[in-house]
């Protein structure tokens, strides 16, 4: 777990010294070459700054990661399953081609067996596995102003109707369409627990999610129409400083947030979210507090519905809400991911005070 990990200063050292302490329970993603890698990897070391260290693999692939070619961190998980090894070792053979169920059947293996083993393994299906790393490039040659066909090559689509429906289920609209003069430009963050969109003017950040999240092609929509404007990609300096911020946020550096926001609501849900970024990291509130806090204590009905239609997550906070038994209550972005973050953040709680 994220949690159990030493700081990132102990993980950046153990990472120049090679120690094999860490090996199996920590990984290194590096942001700027996009390869994850284990501690005693004997390739040029990055930045310090460039480094994010997490406890499993998993965390890095569905964080958009691909594992490096020196020190090889699938290896141990293959070696101990017979499909996964096969499974890894066909996808390296071919990386171009779009993997379907009759091919897992096709190599011999059976379909569930090997959804559980790669559940296991990696906390998603091969098949998840593969498409994801391809989006992800292909995202990243629009956003940098490429053209569609370039970006589909990139993502390893053989078809463009294949990447244009693969983008389409991710945004709700096809990459043609999305060009970088937009009023808002979406733009695509890689954290530890899942790769994330940013939607943004140049001034301020109106939505951030988990790109797998069901609700996000609604609330792109709902976004578009809000603003009367066009939708685009591409980096903004709003998107750039959250990118910056969430590194520091899941380094252990920091759990402030100041780019600055833009809210989509009625003024009551506008004075719920506030109010969610005045819970520390490290602390919890239930509905009916924060109904009593800001002074409506008989809508905590309703305050649990301004929680849920918040479109910035992490930022406001709305993880930290929890039911006045002390479950954790739903979260859009899943509750294994709320309760990774409220374990992540006992250690800002830890730090504050402890200096006090």
């Amino acid at each position: 777990m994220l949690f159990d990990l030493p700081d990132h200063e102990t993980l950046y050292q153990a990472l120049l010294d090679r120690l094999d302490r860490y090996d199996g329970q920590a990984y290194v993603c590096v942001s700027t070459t996009g390869i994850f890698c284990r501690l005693t990897c004997p390739a040029r070391k990055p930045k310090r700054e460039n480094c994010t260290f997490v406890a499993s693999v998993g965390e890095c692939i569905e964080a958009g990661f691909r594992a490096c070619k020196r020190c090889h961190p699938l290896r141990p998980m293959a070696d101990a399953d017979p499909a996964v090894a096969t499974l890894l070792a066909a996808l390296e053979e071919r990386p171009k081609y779009r993997w379907s169920e009759s091919d897992i059947t096709r190599l011999g293996l059976d379909l569930s067996t090997v959804r559980r083993s790669f559940r296991r393994q990696f906390g998603m299906t091969f098949l998840e596995m593969a498409r994801q790393r391809r989006l992800r490039e292909g995202f990243t040659v629009l956003s940098d102003g490429g053209k569609v066909i370039d970006a589909q090559l990139d993502a390893q689509f053989e078809s463009p109707s294949a990447f244009r429906a693969a983008f389409a289920r991710l945004l709700g609209r096809a990459p043609g369409s999305l060009g970088r003069d937009g009023l808002l430009l979406a733009d695509w963050i890689a954290t530890p627990l899942g790769d994330m969109i940013a939607v943004s003017s140049q001034t301020e950040l109106h939505l951030l999610e988990f790109v797998e999240r069901k609700a996000l092609k609604g609330e792109l929509d709902k976004l578009q129409k809000a603003v009367h404007g066009d939708l685009g990609i591409g980096p903004t300096p709003p998107s750039e400083q959250i990118r910056d911020e969430l590194g520091a946020f899941f380094n252990g550096r920091s759990a402030r947030f100041e780019t600055p926001l833009a809210y989509h609501g009625t003024p009551f849900m506008r004075q719920v979210w506030n109010a969610l970024r005045e819970i520390p990291a490290g602390a919890t509130r239930s509905y009916s507090e924060i109904a009593r806090e800001i002074g409506r204590p008989e809508a905590a009905r309703a305050v649990a519905r301004a929680n849920g239609t918040n479109q910035i997550a992490l930022v406001v906070p709305c993880h930290r809400v929890i039911g006045v038994d002390g479950s954790l209550t739903g979260y859009g972005g899943g509750l294994w991911r709320k309760q990774r973050l409220l374990d992540i953040e006992r250690q800002y709680r830890t730090l504050a005070s402890q200096s006090a």
